[in-house]
């Protein structure tokens, strides 16, 4: 049972011409600043495009809080004794990774409508995978149903047709859907790109999660979408100062780990060795050198050659 509200306004508001971009603001408001009285949300609330300059009602608000447990499942808990209202997570990480995306999404969207006027001077990174098929595979991950679909690697002239797939989670990675999931055909866990898929549909079927899978842990020591059953390593990397900056604020891997010198840093991490991340590696061009293993070494040396013969010729 929740808390008593404060004393406060009881006066009802005509019925709002966007309630989803309120419930966003009244989550993004309190997530921002922790915790919150209602006096100090309303003066906020006031101020706020959101508002058509109204005061937030008692009993508005605490709809608007049933709305938004029921909609995003997250709860707003009042503090009994000095009535200031938070969020409660639960403490689950990876349920807040998801809700933060979905929240940063949601306020975007919301921003961007309002920027409809200089939308030629706005510009957007395209992510084609959420287009289409992107509902269809939540359904199927929520509902436990296969998918079959035609898919297209991209090192495969002809595309694969009648691909099936238990689908067990769905990942975002550099501006593109993935999901894995066991091909049942092969029964093996593979991953799909969801931009590479025609003709997705949902079979009828049911079917069950195994035991000893855990999704959390399958790309936990992966860079990326790349699985490998190889051993995780101790990467150690050394960064020039400047580019150490981007590190920082968009760190490579969950492990990732600084100590910071004069003119450069160390970052290591612990890490599978997956192609594509090597390729993140050599993006980064002179700024970065691979101090350990002598395998990553060895295998960020051998492209480098590979290219400079590639220009040689």
């Amino acid at each position: 049972m929740r808390p008593p509200f404060p004393p406060g306004d009881r006066h009802l508001q005509p019925m709002p011409k966007n309630l989803f971009s309120r419930y966003i603001w009244i989550i993004d408001t309190i997530r921002r600043h922790g915790s919150i009285t209602r006096d100090e949300l309303n003066e906020l609330w006031c101020r706020s495009d959101v508002s058509d300059g109204e005061r937030l009602p008692r009993r508005t608000f605490y709809n608007y809080r049933n709305a938004i447990e029921d909609l995003f499942k997250i709860n707003i808990e009042c503090d009994p004794s000095t009535y200031e209202y938070y969020i409660d997570n639960g403490g689950d990480k990876h349920d807040d990774s998801v809700t933060d995306w979905m929240l940063n999404s949601a306020a975007m969207s919301n921003v961007l409508t309002d920027a409809r006027s200089v939308s030629h001077r706005v510009f957007l990174e395209d992510v084609p995978s959420s287009r289409q098929f992107l509902a269809t595979v939540i359904t199927a991950v929520k509902e436990l149903k296969p998918l079959r679909f035609t898919y297209s690697n991209y090192t495969r002239s002809n595309p694969t047709p009648d691909v099936t797939v238990e689908p067990y989670f769905l990942k975002l990675f550099r501006q593109r859907w993935y999901v894995t999931g066991r091909n049942v055909r092969e029964d093996k866990i593979k991953t799909y790109a969801l931009d590479r898929m025609t003709g997705a549909t949902l079979l009828n079927d049911k079917f069950t999660l195994p035991d000893d899978f855990d999704p959390e842990q399958y790309f936990a020591d992966c860079f990326g979408i790349v699985f490998s059953h190889g051993e995780a390593k101790r990467v150690v990397i050394r960064v020039e100062a400047r580019q150490a900056k981007y590190f920082r604020a968009l760190p490579l891997h969950h492990s990732q780990q600084e100590m910071v010198h004069d003119n450069y840093s160390i970052f290591t991490y612990r890490l599978k060795l997956t192609p594509d991340f090597v390729q993140e590696l050599l993006s980064h061009g002179a700024n970065l050198t691979v101090i350990e293993p002598p395998e990553l070494r060895a295998m960020v040396t051998e492209s480098l050659k590979a290219t400079l013969r590639n220009y040689e010729n």
